[in-house]
Protein backbone atom coordinates (compact mmCIF):
# COMPACT_ATOMS: atom_id res chain seq x y z
CA UNK A 1 0.00 0.00 0.00
CA UNK A 2 1.45 3.43 -0.92
CA UNK A 3 2.32 6.17 1.45
CA UNK A 4 -1.02 8.37 1.66
CA UNK A 5 0.46 12.25 2.41
CA UNK A 6 -3.08 13.61 2.53
CA UNK A 7 -4.24 10.70 5.30
CA UNK A 8 -1.33 11.97 7.83
CA UNK A 9 -1.66 15.74 7.23
CA UNK A 10 -5.04 15.02 7.86
CA UNK A 11 -4.64 13.04 11.25
CA UNK A 12 -2.48 16.26 11.68
CA UNK A 13 -4.94 18.36 11.43
CA UNK A 14 -7.00 17.14 13.87
CA UNK A 15 -4.01 17.22 16.62
CA UNK A 16 -4.11 20.53 16.05
CA UNK A 17 -7.54 21.36 16.56
CA UNK A 18 -8.25 19.00 19.54
CA UNK A 19 -4.57 20.86 20.59
CA UNK A 20 -6.22 24.39 20.39
CA UNK A 21 -9.45 23.25 22.28
CA UNK A 22 -7.91 21.84 24.71
CA UNK A 23 -5.62 24.68 25.47
CA UNK A 24 -8.52 26.63 25.58
CA UNK A 25 -10.01 24.13 28.19
CA UNK A 26 -6.97 24.58 30.66
CA UNK A 27 -6.74 28.33 30.47
CA UNK A 28 -10.54 28.03 31.61
CA UNK A 29 -9.78 25.81 34.61
CA UNK A 30 -6.82 28.15 35.40
CA UNK A 31 -4.82 24.96 35.14
CA UNK A 32 -1.16 26.57 34.98
CA UNK A 33 -1.68 28.41 38.58
CA UNK A 34 -3.70 25.81 40.20
CA UNK A 35 -0.41 23.32 38.94
CA UNK A 36 1.93 25.51 40.64
CA UNK A 37 -0.27 25.48 43.87
CA UNK A 38 -0.54 22.10 44.11
CA UNK A 39 3.12 21.80 43.81
CA UNK A 40 4.01 24.14 46.41
CA UNK A 41 1.40 22.24 48.65
CA UNK A 42 2.97 18.95 47.97
CA UNK A 43 6.17 20.76 48.14
CA UNK A 44 5.23 21.77 52.02
CA UNK A 45 3.58 17.83 52.69
CA UNK A 46 7.05 16.93 52.37
CA UNK A 47 8.88 18.86 55.09
CA UNK A 48 9.99 17.18 57.78
CA UNK A 49 7.64 18.99 60.70
CA UNK A 50 4.75 19.39 58.15
CA UNK A 51 2.47 17.50 60.82
CA UNK A 52 3.42 19.91 63.88
CA UNK A 53 0.54 21.49 63.44
CA UNK A 54 -2.52 19.13 62.45
CA UNK A 55 -5.16 21.11 62.09
CA UNK A 56 -3.29 22.99 59.25
CA UNK A 57 -1.37 19.79 58.00
CA UNK A 58 -4.70 18.12 57.01
CA UNK A 59 -6.14 21.42 55.91
CA UNK A 60 -3.06 21.45 53.34
CA UNK A 61 -3.22 17.69 52.72
CA UNK A 62 -7.00 18.21 51.90
CA UNK A 63 -6.24 21.15 49.45
CA UNK A 64 -3.67 19.17 47.70
CA UNK A 65 -5.63 16.04 47.34
CA UNK A 66 -8.23 17.64 46.20
CA UNK A 67 -6.00 19.65 43.33
CA UNK A 68 -4.82 16.78 42.15
CA UNK A 69 -7.62 14.63 41.67
CA UNK A 70 -9.09 17.49 39.73
CA UNK A 71 -5.46 18.24 37.42
CA UNK A 72 -4.42 14.54 36.96
CA UNK A 73 -6.75 13.19 34.14
CA UNK A 74 -5.86 17.02 32.50
CA UNK A 75 -2.33 16.52 32.68
CA UNK A 76 -2.61 12.84 30.98
CA UNK A 77 -5.23 14.05 28.49
CA UNK A 78 -2.38 16.80 27.88
CA UNK A 79 0.55 14.27 27.67
CA UNK A 80 -0.92 11.65 25.58
CA UNK A 81 -1.89 15.08 22.80
CA UNK A 82 2.02 15.72 23.07
CA UNK A 83 2.88 12.05 22.35
CA UNK A 84 0.18 11.88 19.74
CA UNK A 85 1.47 15.21 17.72
CA UNK A 86 5.23 13.58 18.49
CA UNK A 87 4.12 10.34 16.24
CA UNK A 88 2.13 12.11 13.73
CA UNK A 89 5.37 14.43 12.73
CA UNK A 90 7.26 11.24 12.26
CA UNK A 91 5.05 11.02 8.74
CA UNK A 92 5.28 7.17 9.37
CA UNK A 93 2.16 5.64 7.19
CA UNK A 94 2.34 2.44 9.49
CA UNK A 95 1.68 4.14 12.23
CA UNK A 96 -1.48 5.69 10.88
CA UNK A 97 -4.16 2.97 12.31
CA UNK A 98 -2.62 3.32 15.82
CA UNK A 99 -3.00 7.41 15.49
CA UNK A 100 -6.75 7.46 14.54
CA UNK A 101 -7.38 5.19 17.48
CA UNK A 102 -5.38 7.05 19.76
CA UNK A 103 -7.44 10.07 18.25
CA UNK A 104 -10.20 8.92 18.82
CA UNK A 105 -9.51 8.19 22.53
CA UNK A 106 -8.60 11.17 23.42
CA UNK A 107 -11.27 12.93 21.63
CA UNK A 108 -13.39 10.59 23.79
CA UNK A 109 -11.25 11.71 26.86
CA UNK A 110 -12.12 15.26 26.31
CA UNK A 111 -15.80 15.18 25.88
CA UNK A 112 -15.74 13.30 29.19
CA UNK A 113 -13.74 16.26 31.11
CA UNK A 114 -15.61 18.83 29.43
CA UNK A 115 -18.26 17.96 31.83
CA UNK A 116 -15.89 19.50 34.65
CA UNK A 117 -15.78 22.61 32.74
CA UNK A 118 -19.06 23.53 34.23
CA UNK A 119 -17.80 23.49 37.29
CA UNK A 120 -14.28 25.50 36.87
CA UNK A 121 -15.75 28.75 38.51
CA UNK A 122 -13.50 30.21 41.09
CA UNK A 123 -15.39 28.67 44.67
CA UNK A 124 -17.06 25.66 42.87
CA UNK A 125 -15.06 23.26 45.12
CA UNK A 126 -16.10 25.30 48.01
CA UNK A 127 -18.57 24.00 50.50
CA UNK A 128 -21.72 25.71 51.21
CA UNK A 129 -23.24 27.42 53.39
CA UNK A 130 -27.51 27.56 52.44
CA UNK A 131 -29.87 28.75 54.26
CA UNK A 132 -33.68 29.08 53.18
CA UNK A 133 -36.35 31.50 53.91
CA UNK A 134 -39.99 31.13 54.03
CA UNK A 135 -41.72 34.34 52.47
CA UNK A 136 -45.08 35.35 51.46
CA UNK A 137 -47.61 32.69 52.26
CA UNK A 138 -47.92 32.49 56.18
CA UNK A 139 -47.84 28.71 56.91
CA UNK A 140 -47.79 27.44 53.56
CA UNK A 141 -44.46 28.95 53.21
CA UNK A 142 -43.18 28.09 56.19
CA UNK A 143 -44.23 24.21 55.20
CA UNK A 144 -42.83 25.08 51.41
CA UNK A 145 -39.44 25.92 53.30
CA UNK A 146 -39.47 22.53 55.14
CA UNK A 147 -40.55 20.34 51.68
CA UNK A 148 -37.29 22.56 50.25
CA UNK A 149 -34.91 21.68 53.01
CA UNK A 150 -36.22 18.14 52.30
CA UNK A 151 -35.49 18.37 48.95
CA UNK A 152 -31.41 19.45 49.72
CA UNK A 153 -30.88 17.06 52.50
CA UNK A 154 -32.10 14.04 49.90
CA UNK A 155 -30.09 15.32 47.01
CA UNK A 156 -27.27 15.77 49.70
CA UNK A 157 -27.58 12.13 50.66
CA UNK A 158 -27.73 10.80 47.23
CA UNK A 159 -24.15 13.10 46.36
CA UNK A 160 -23.11 11.25 49.90
CA UNK A 161 -22.62 14.97 51.21
CA UNK A 162 -22.10 15.89 54.26
CA UNK A 163 -24.82 18.35 56.09
CA UNK A 164 -24.97 19.97 59.29
CA UNK A 165 -27.41 22.58 60.41
CA UNK A 166 -26.20 25.70 61.94
CA UNK A 167 -29.38 27.61 62.75
CA UNK A 168 -32.99 26.81 62.72
CA UNK A 169 -35.89 28.54 63.71
CA UNK A 170 -39.21 26.84 63.88
CA UNK A 171 -42.72 27.96 62.33
CA UNK A 172 -45.90 28.28 64.73
CA UNK A 173 -47.57 25.37 63.41
CA UNK A 174 -44.99 23.15 61.73
CA UNK A 175 -42.54 23.90 59.21
CA UNK A 176 -39.78 26.77 58.72
CA UNK A 177 -39.12 30.25 59.39
CA UNK A 178 -35.34 29.82 58.36
CA UNK A 179 -32.86 26.94 58.28
CA UNK A 180 -28.70 27.43 57.92
CA UNK A 181 -26.82 24.58 56.92
CA UNK A 182 -23.26 23.56 55.94
CA UNK A 183 -22.84 21.24 53.23
CA UNK A 184 -19.98 19.39 51.86
CA UNK A 185 -18.57 17.29 49.31
CA UNK A 186 -17.36 17.28 45.76
CA UNK A 187 -17.93 20.65 43.91
CA UNK A 188 -21.00 21.46 46.21
CA UNK A 189 -20.87 25.12 45.04
CA UNK A 190 -20.55 24.50 41.85
CA UNK A 191 -23.37 22.19 41.84
CA UNK A 192 -25.77 23.99 44.28
CA UNK A 193 -25.12 28.06 43.33
CA UNK A 194 -27.63 27.50 40.49
CA UNK A 195 -30.30 27.16 43.24
CA UNK A 196 -29.69 30.42 44.77
CA UNK A 197 -33.01 32.52 44.52
CA UNK A 198 -37.04 32.39 45.12
CA UNK A 199 -38.54 29.58 44.90
CA UNK A 200 -42.22 29.47 43.98
CA UNK A 201 -44.96 26.73 44.68
CA UNK A 202 -48.57 26.29 43.31
CA UNK A 203 -50.64 23.52 45.28
CA UNK A 204 -53.87 23.35 46.63
CA UNK A 205 -53.45 24.23 50.71
CA UNK A 206 -53.02 21.50 53.34
CA UNK A 207 -54.10 24.38 55.73
CA UNK A 208 -56.81 26.01 53.58
CA UNK A 209 -59.27 23.79 53.08
CA UNK A 210 -59.56 22.97 49.00
CA UNK A 211 -57.90 26.33 48.65
CA UNK A 212 -55.36 26.93 45.57
CA UNK A 213 -52.17 28.44 47.47
CA UNK A 214 -49.04 30.09 45.96
CA UNK A 215 -46.23 30.14 48.05
CA UNK A 216 -42.59 31.42 48.31
CA UNK A 217 -38.90 30.50 50.21
CA UNK A 218 -35.71 32.27 49.37
CA UNK A 219 -32.66 30.35 48.90
CA UNK A 220 -29.41 31.55 49.82
CA UNK A 221 -26.16 29.34 48.41
CA UNK A 222 -22.90 30.90 49.72
CA UNK A 223 -19.34 29.85 49.00
CA UNK A 224 -17.90 28.69 52.47
CA UNK A 225 -14.87 30.76 53.04
CA UNK A 226 -13.75 30.54 56.72
CA UNK A 227 -9.99 31.53 55.53
CA UNK A 228 -10.19 35.33 56.93
CA UNK A 229 -7.38 36.62 54.60
CA UNK A 230 -9.62 35.36 51.67
CA UNK A 231 -11.67 38.66 52.28
CA UNK A 232 -10.55 41.42 54.18
CA UNK A 233 -13.37 43.10 56.01
CA UNK A 234 -12.76 46.36 57.67
CA UNK A 235 -13.17 45.84 61.69
CA UNK A 236 -14.44 49.19 61.81
CA UNK A 237 -17.69 48.91 59.65
CA UNK A 238 -18.68 45.81 61.84
CA UNK A 239 -21.57 46.04 64.57
CA UNK A 240 -21.27 43.35 66.90
CA UNK A 241 -23.64 42.61 69.81
CA UNK A 242 -23.58 39.28 72.44
CA UNK A 243 -26.40 38.23 74.32
CA UNK A 244 -28.27 35.49 76.23
CA UNK A 245 -28.83 32.75 73.54
CA UNK A 246 -32.17 31.08 74.17
CA UNK A 247 -32.67 27.43 74.40
CA UNK A 248 -35.23 25.02 73.29
CA UNK A 249 -37.95 23.80 75.68
CA UNK A 250 -36.94 21.06 77.64
CA UNK A 251 -33.11 21.93 76.80
CA UNK A 252 -30.73 23.55 79.51
CA UNK A 253 -30.79 27.27 78.67
CA UNK A 254 -28.15 29.23 77.66
CA UNK A 255 -26.74 31.25 80.78
CA UNK A 256 -23.75 32.58 79.44
CA UNK A 257 -24.19 35.87 76.89
CA UNK A 258 -22.50 33.67 74.11
CA UNK A 259 -25.12 34.72 71.37
CA UNK A 260 -23.49 36.62 68.56
CA UNK A 261 -24.66 38.75 66.44
CA UNK A 262 -23.20 40.89 63.62
CA UNK A 263 -23.88 43.65 61.19
CA UNK A 264 -22.06 44.87 58.50
CA UNK A 265 -22.91 48.45 58.38
CA UNK A 266 -22.28 49.18 54.44
CA UNK A 267 -24.48 46.41 53.45
CA UNK A 268 -26.62 46.26 56.30
CA UNK A 269 -26.07 42.06 56.55
CA UNK A 270 -26.84 40.60 59.61
CA UNK A 271 -25.84 37.34 60.80
CA UNK A 272 -26.35 35.81 64.25
CA UNK A 273 -25.49 33.17 65.52
CA UNK A 274 -26.21 31.04 69.01
CA UNK A 275 -25.72 27.16 68.42
CA UNK A 276 -22.02 26.97 69.13
CA UNK A 277 -20.88 26.44 72.64
CA UNK A 278 -18.69 29.69 73.02
CA UNK A 279 -19.30 33.33 71.97
CA UNK A 280 -15.66 33.14 69.95
CA UNK A 281 -17.31 29.78 68.30
CA UNK A 282 -20.73 31.73 67.63
CA UNK A 283 -18.45 34.89 66.42
CA UNK A 284 -16.19 32.80 64.21
CA UNK A 285 -19.53 30.96 62.55
CA UNK A 286 -21.17 34.38 62.05
CA UNK A 287 -17.90 36.04 60.45
CA UNK A 288 -17.59 32.73 58.08
CA UNK A 289 -21.40 33.26 57.04
CA UNK A 290 -20.67 37.12 56.66
CA UNK A 291 -17.38 36.67 54.76
CA UNK A 292 -19.35 34.21 52.29
CA UNK A 293 -22.32 36.20 52.08
CA UNK A 294 -19.95 39.30 50.74
CA UNK A 295 -18.42 37.13 47.98
CA UNK A 296 -21.65 35.43 47.10
CA UNK A 297 -22.45 39.48 46.86
CA UNK A 298 -19.74 40.50 45.13
CA UNK A 299 -20.30 38.00 42.34
CA UNK A 300 -23.46 38.88 41.55
CA UNK A 301 -22.76 42.44 41.33
CA UNK A 302 -19.77 41.95 39.63
CA UNK A 303 -18.09 44.68 42.45
CA UNK A 304 -13.96 44.55 42.87
CA UNK A 305 -14.64 46.42 46.42
CA UNK A 306 -16.42 45.64 48.72
CA UNK A 307 -17.16 49.23 49.41
CA UNK A 308 -18.73 49.00 46.04
CA UNK A 309 -21.59 46.79 47.35
CA UNK A 310 -25.26 46.87 47.67
CA UNK A 311 -27.10 45.43 50.26
CA UNK A 312 -29.32 42.36 49.45
CA UNK A 313 -32.74 43.82 48.94
CA UNK A 314 -34.61 40.49 46.69
CA UNK A 315 -38.31 39.74 48.51
CA UNK A 316 -39.37 35.96 48.77
CA UNK A 317 -42.66 36.99 47.04
CA UNK A 318 -44.21 37.78 42.98
CA UNK A 319 -41.85 38.70 39.94
CA UNK A 320 -38.30 37.27 41.56
CA UNK A 321 -39.27 33.41 41.26
CA UNK A 322 -36.01 31.34 39.84
CA UNK A 323 -37.95 28.11 39.67
CA UNK A 324 -42.20 27.17 39.67
CA UNK A 325 -43.26 23.85 40.88
CA UNK A 326 -46.65 23.44 40.29
CA UNK A 327 -48.50 20.41 42.27
CA UNK A 328 -52.09 21.62 41.12
CA UNK A 329 -53.84 21.32 39.10
CA UNK A 330 -51.05 20.03 36.85
CA UNK A 331 -47.69 18.28 37.93
CA UNK A 332 -44.69 20.65 36.49
CA UNK A 333 -41.63 21.82 37.74
CA UNK A 334 -40.13 25.15 35.43
CA UNK A 335 -36.66 26.44 36.03
CA UNK A 336 -37.60 29.99 34.66
CA UNK A 337 -33.61 30.61 33.09
CA UNK A 338 -32.56 27.34 31.42
CA UNK A 339 -36.31 27.24 30.63
CA UNK A 340 -35.90 23.11 31.75
CA UNK A 341 -38.86 21.38 32.86
CA UNK A 342 -40.22 18.06 33.63
CA UNK A 343 -43.50 16.72 35.14
CA UNK A 344 -41.45 14.36 37.80
CA UNK A 345 -42.22 17.13 40.63
CA UNK A 346 -42.24 14.06 42.91
CA UNK A 347 -38.59 13.10 42.08
CA UNK A 348 -37.85 16.49 41.77
CA UNK A 349 -38.86 17.31 45.73
CA UNK A 350 -37.20 13.82 46.90
CA UNK A 351 -34.12 14.68 45.86
CA UNK A 352 -33.40 14.46 41.77
CA UNK A 353 -32.14 17.37 40.94
CA UNK A 354 -29.45 16.62 38.31
CA UNK A 355 -31.30 17.38 35.44
CA UNK A 356 -32.41 21.07 36.60
CA UNK A 357 -28.68 21.45 37.80
CA UNK A 358 -27.15 20.19 34.67
CA UNK A 359 -29.33 22.42 32.06
CA UNK A 360 -28.73 25.51 34.62
CA UNK A 361 -24.65 24.64 34.50
CA UNK A 362 -24.82 24.28 30.35
CA UNK A 363 -27.18 27.79 30.05
CA UNK A 364 -24.34 29.67 32.31
CA UNK A 365 -21.70 27.86 29.95
CA UNK A 366 -23.20 28.97 26.96
CA UNK A 367 -23.37 32.92 28.96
Amino acid sequence: MGYNREDMENLSQTIKDLRQQLDHALAQLQFEKNDQEEQELSQQMAKADFWQDAQKAQAISQQQAKLEKRLKPWRELNSELKDAAELAELNDQSLKQDLENQLEQLNQKFEDLKEDLKLSGPYDDYAVILSIHAGAGGNDAQDWASMLLRMYIRYAEKNKWKVITIEESAGEEGGLKSITLEIDGDFTYGKLKGEHGVHRLVRLSPFNAESRETSFAKVEVMPKVDKPDSLQIDEKELKIDVYRAGGHGGQSVNTTDSAVRITHLPTNIVVAIQNERSQLQNKEMAMTILRSRLIQLQMEQHAERIGELKGPNEQAAWGNQIRSYVLHPYKQVKDLRSRYETSDIDGVLDGDLDQLINAYLEHTLGE
